[in-house]
């Protein structure tokens, strides 16, 4: 499409020091608006996905990346259950777990919870909480002494510590000769944990879950099975495939399902910041159209005597095509290598500029992410990267256009 004689007449009109210092000067800065537009474009996707990421991994450290449960009634068999799920290749922990919502009470504090049972040999296989105890441990829930642990938040708005006894107000109710009492138990705090998400710092507390069962006269059932997989992303193709081992019997549910909502809102903020900062590439890149538009002016002269040597429109056409393409190409590289760069140093940057102006961006005491985190989608930044080109290309038709429509005699008439 471009033969040599445009591309070389094209490069030496992009180099060439022109009489008019102003249409350098606005090209430098197409080049290096179109450069800050990618740069900024691809840093605030990096960080995105990088809270996504961070999002993501403390909702799953507590729930399932899967569960099996029961339709209308607890689930019996749990140990065949689970060496069901185990038999496919993409589940690599399951654990039983019981479940039911609560109320807790202290003193004259009282707070709504949703009471999980656990095994603590078994729970490390499926999420993380283990890892962010912030006092005691897991392993100090025991079977039949009544232990609970609290999420940070929940401690706090009981203003309960370890060592104090709490009372668990369960929805079910005992009938007595006094009339319907509702059933109590005392639980002694040994933990707390914080795993960085309000919902489950501040609405779930742990005990064992033989315990739980006594407490919700679940017997030798429980509420369900939680799976963790090889490949969370697979986890709907996993639950179909267990939905269909199982008959129909038994309810698989995934991460996906359960928390659609809240990564569906993340991908749609992700979305409309990829078309807002695409548009100030594209307001850079249409600097392009005055740039072209003046060097069009001041090479009438030159393009006539192209013309007159031989030169058909089209030919005109593509040189300055050449022209704009490369200011957008020069500015996509710069921007690209910028971006990519400050994507990787992001969590050392930001924190230096805080030392610096002695500031602070996300306070730990108001944010539970309080660094700023980044993960590099190399598919975004070649979407990046060829969104501004093609916008830096777009903006070169018309100013090549009207070039290639210049007329010989008009043109050098007062020259």
């Amino acid at each position: 499409m471009f033969r040599p004689l445009e591309i070389w007449i094209g490069l030496r009109y992009t180099g060439a020091k022109r009489r008019n210092h102003f249409i350098s000067f606005i090209s430098l800065i197409s080049m290096l608006g179109i450069a800050l537009g990618v740069a900024a474009l691809i840093t605030v996707l990096s960080v995105m996905n990088g809270f996504e990421q961070e999002l993501r991994t403390r909702i799953l450290g507590m729930a399932s990346h899967a569960s099996i449960s029961g339709y209308r009634e607890p689930l019996g068999d749990w140990e065949k259950a689970a060496e069901l799920a185990k038999q496919n290749p993409q589940v690599v922990g399951v654990a039983p777990y019981v479940q039911g919502e609560v109320m807790l009470t202290q003193g004259k504090k009282v707070s709504g919870a949703l009471i999980r049972g656990i095994l603590p040999s078994r729970e490390p296989a499926v999420s993380t909480v283990g890892e962010h105890m912030s006092i005691g441990s897991m392993d100090d829930l025991q079977a039949g002494e009544y232990r609970i642990i609290l999420g940070s938040e929940l401690a706090y708005s009981l203003d309960a510590r370890v060592g104090d006894s709490i009372t668990v107000v369960t929805p079910q109710a005992n009938f007595s000769p006094a009339g319907i009492l509702p059933r109590l138990r005392r639980f002694r705090v040994v933990g707390i944990f914080e795993v960085g998400m309000y919902e489950y710092d501040r609405g779930v507390a742990l005990v064992h879950m033989q315990d739980a069962a006594r407490l919700f006269r679940l017997g030798d059932k429980v509420s369900g099975v939680r799976l963790k997989l090889e490949d969370l992303f697979q986890a709907p193709r996993v639950a179909q495939q267990l939905a269909r081992q199982f008959g129909g019997d038994m309810k698989v549910e995934d991460w996906t399902r359960q928390h659609a909502n809240f990564f569906r809102a993340v991908q749609t903020e992700k979305r409309v910041m990829f078309v807002i900062l695409t548009l100030i590439v594209a307001v850079a890149a249409f600097n392009i159209v005055s740039t072209l538009v003046m060097v069009v002016t001041d090479k009438r002269a030159d393009i006539a005597i192209l013309r007159t040597l031989g030169a058909t429109p089209g030919v005109i056409l593509r040189i300055f095509m050449i022209q704009g393409a490369l200011i957008g190409v020069l500015g996509t590289a710069i921007g690209l290598a910028g971006g990519i760069a400050l994507a990787l140093n992001i969590e050392t940057i930001v924190p230096a500029i805080e030392k610096a102006f002695g500031v602070q961006f996300m306070p730990a005491d108001v944010y539970y992410i309080s660094d700023l985190p980044s993960k590099i989608n190399w598919p975004d930044v070649w979407q990046v990267g060829l969104v501004a080109f093609l916008l830096s290309f777009i903006a070169t038709l018309y100013p090549a256009w009207r070039a290639s429509r210049t007329q010989p005699a008009e043109a050098l008439r007062y020259e």
